[in-house]
């Protein structure tokens, strides 16, 4: 395949530039997963349609052009004022299919939940992470190991990866400080169509998992065109979300 690029479109495929194009790669990945930190934060500075945006624009653009205007919005935000109060009602992961469409998450956060981290196909966990150019090992070896081994896909079937990915998604929930998950499947997509009803299973019972979590599970349409119905399933969920979280409170007043 190396061979026909260079031949075909005058492609460099050298070592030195395969491990150049690796070095850039990981520069970027820094760069956006500290923008994504900022999610952490109990009142972020950042949304997650800010987010989903600069990640789209990652991958959709040549690295070496969008880069510089990448580093320079982390500038941004590392000196970007935040409202005074948290703006929205609760914080929740995304997980499920591809979703190349800002205005999804723009649609969850309208509805009062803050997507504060993403587990979706083409989303940045995991898909954010150095690629690791090991000594006496090959650029191209390096960025084929990288892609097998981090695959998260539901493609990647077996016990190990079936728990193994949802332990994954519990622990971004917590380290995320989310209240609840929505885990959405695109129609037709028959992996994530299992995965969803799998992930909702295993996250509210806590099989095999130190706690559960609130799930909440769509399967959508590639567009928004059903934003209706969508946008009454988000509001209910945070809804109930609120709901906990004042029991929550009220049990541990009276303790």
């Amino acid at each position: 395949m190396l061979d026909e690029l260079e031949k075909r479109f005058g492609i460099d495929t050298s070592e030195a530039a395969l491990r150049k194009a690796v070095e850039d790669f990981n520069e970027l990945c820094d760069t956006i997963t500290e923008i994504g930190n900022y999610r952490k934060l109990e009142n972020p500075p950042i949304t997650g349609y800010e987010f989903h945006v600069i990640q789209l624009v990652s991958q959709v653009c040549p690295h070496e052009l969008i880069l510089p205007y990448i580093k320079e919005t982390l500038e941004e935000i590392k000196t970007r004022e935040p409202e005074p109060k948290f703006p929205f009602r609760a914080r929740i992961v995304m997980v499920g299919s591809e979703i190349d469409d800002p205005d999804f998450t723009k649609l969850v956060e309208m509805c009062g939940a803050m997507v504060v981290a993403d587990r979706y196909c083409f989303g940045s966990m995991p898909g954010r992470e150095e690629i690791e150019l090991r000594e006496g090992e090959s650029a191209l070896d390096a960025i084929a190991r990288h892609y097998l081994y981090n695959n998260h896909c539901p493609r990647a079937m077996g016990p190990k990866n079936l728990k193994a990915r949802k332990q994954y998604i519990y622990e971004k929930a917590l380290e995320y400080g989310a209240e609840g998950v929505i885990i959405e499947s695109m129609k037709f997509c028959e992996y994530w169509g299992y995965e969803r009803a799998q992930d909702a299973a295993w996250l509210t019972e806590g099989f095999a998992l130190p706690g559960t979590l609130p799930v909440c599970q769509i399967e959508r349409d590639y567009t928004c065109a059903a934003s209706g119905q969508l946008r009454t399933r988000f509001q209910a969920f945070v809804e109930s979300l609120e709901i906990k979280r004042i029991q929550a409170a009220e049990q541990k007043e009276g303790a």
